[in-house]
């Protein structure tokens, strides 16, 4: 009687195993980051000119330079406004708050370029260009 309960529970045992999810090697490895992001941008408060960013430069509110969470720190993006198709080419060299919901936040010179100084927030498009820096005619476009 005891062979037949095991006999038993091996078949059930058996059945169930498709429900259970196979570890497979895609689900282990670190999700790469899309190469085109839709989201909020804000920008950076005065408060914060001459502080010490995540890659340890001082920001500067002049510079075309932006905090973003999941891209790598260096990486070169192009946003653009999608209220009135302007872009800006800035490097990443910061990181937003971990419960800051916004994609995006730019120095004051890249959001005067995108037009959206008096809203304050404003939807965009972000594509991840290279970790080098853009050429003269991608930075003119």
């Amino acid at each position: 009687m005891k062979s037949l309960h095991c006999w038993l529970l091996l078949i059930f045992l058996a059945q169930m195993a498709p429900a259970f999810p196979q570890r497979t090697a895609h689900r282990d490895k670190k999700k790469k980051p899309e190469t085109i992001q839709y989201g909020t941008a804000s920008y950076y408060a005065n408060k914060f000119q001459g502080r010490k960013t995540a890659m340890g430069e001082l920001y500067d509110k002049d510079k075309m330079t932006c905090a973003h969470n999941s891209l790598p720190l260096g990486t070169w993006i192009k946003v653009t406004n999608l209220r009135n198709n302007r872009t800006v080419i800035v490097r990443i060299t910061d990181r937003l708050h971990y419960k800051n919901k916004r994609l995006v936040d730019l120095s004051r010179a890249a959001a005067a370029k995108l037009g959206y100084l008096k809203r304050g927030l404003t939807r965009v498009k972000i594509e991840v260009l290279a970790k080098k820096p853009p050429t003269h005619e991608q930075n003119s476009r």
